[in-house]
């Protein structure tokens, strides 16, 4: 059995891989600052739950802090899995400097720490994000992400970048993973899945940027995971698409929440975002000649977990603030 130090541990993807490889008996240590980028209630949860799993440790540490490269100096992984980011393309904008600290200092850190632990394994969580403004539909790796559109993708773009210089001056093994919209049970609320069947759910008002044309490939929550876990096998130095299999409009989304939820929301529009993209499309053909990884989860079968787990934690879930 191996030992993996997790990055982001309470964060969506990151509580979800770090359940799986608990459940496949295997130790891992658990980073997060908690902080308050989203309601802090879904990341408690989602860590109450690790913390109820044999093998887990939890440290209450920011991996944008230099210091923390010491406090793990005695430890022996099998790979880091820096799961740890501030994401979100709008919030991007109005702080850049948090999403430089924690995208591009804290890979900076985790690479060290590898360096001097001998870690020779490190897994980063990156973005479609970064593939710009007009790429190729389904989009490849092969595609320009030179040209970011929003600090958030430019934090990313950097934290890649320095995963090649460790790469190259030191031989760590490095899978960069660009994830596309991630969907599933204790979701981000600030996404548009988890934000829509409590909407729905509770009768308020769905509102949307733009006329709900835009669209997104999304992809559930345990694909994502699996997928992550997939990419600790030895690649040298690669970058793959993991998600957006799956394309669907927003109004779309909408319609389709409405039938599982069983009700009709009070849809209201808005001026679109500046920030965001109007549609992305991943091609993850890499992942899946690479890695053996494919998506099991159809849109509807993934909504219908989401609006179950919702159902059974409504007492505290509809309080979930959703921005």
């Amino acid at each position: 059995m191996a030992h993996y130090l997790v990055t982001g541990a309470s964060g969506f993807i990151g509580a979800r891989t770090a359940e799986l490889l608990l459940q496949d008996g295997h130790t891992v240590i658990g980073i997060d600052n908690m902080n308050s980028a989203y309601d802090p209630k879904i990341k408690e949860y989602r860590l109450r739950r690790l913390l109820g799993m044999k093998g887990f440790t939890f440290h209450k540490l920011d991996v944008s802090e230099r210091s923390i490269i010491e406090q793990f100096k005695g430890e022996k992984f099998d790979a880091v899995i820096n799961l740890a980011a501030r994401a979100g393309v709008r919030y991007s904008v109005e702080d850049p400097w948090v999403f430089v600290q924690t995208n591009m200092v804290g890979t900076l850190n985790m690479l060290e720490l590898c360096k001097q632990t001998g870690t020779g394994k490190f897994i980063i969580a990156s973005t479609s994000s970064i593939y710009g403004e007009n790429p190729p539909y389904p989009t490849p790796e092969s595609a320009s992400s030179s040209e970011p559109l929003q600090p958030y993708a430019a934090s990313k773009k950097g934290a890649e970048a320095m995963c090649h210089a460790y790469h190259h001056l030191y031989g760590i093994d490095v899978s960069i993973l660009r994830y596309f919209t991630v969907y599933g049970p204790a979701g981000r609320p600030d996404l548009a899945h988890l934000r829509f069947v409590q909407w729905i759910s509770e009768g308020r008002p769905v509102r949307v940027n733009g006329n709900g044309e835009q669209s997104r490939g999304f992809t559930y929550i345990d694909d994502i995971a699996r997928g992550t876990i997939l990419a600790l096998k030895p690649v040298g130095f690669d970058v793959f698409n993991l998600g957006g299999h799956e394309v669907i409009t927003i109004n779309a989304l909408i319609q389709l929440i409405e039938e599982v939820v069983g009700k009709k929301a009070i849809v209201q529009y808005g001026p679109p975002n500046p920030a965001d993209m109007f549609t992305n499309h991943a091609d993850v053909t890499k992942a899946g000649k690479v890695l053996g990884w494919e998506p099991q989860f159809d849109m509807r079968a993934g909504v219908e977990r989401l609006v179950e787990w919702y159902n059974a934690e409504r007492e505290w879930a509809k309080d979930i603030l959703t921005p």
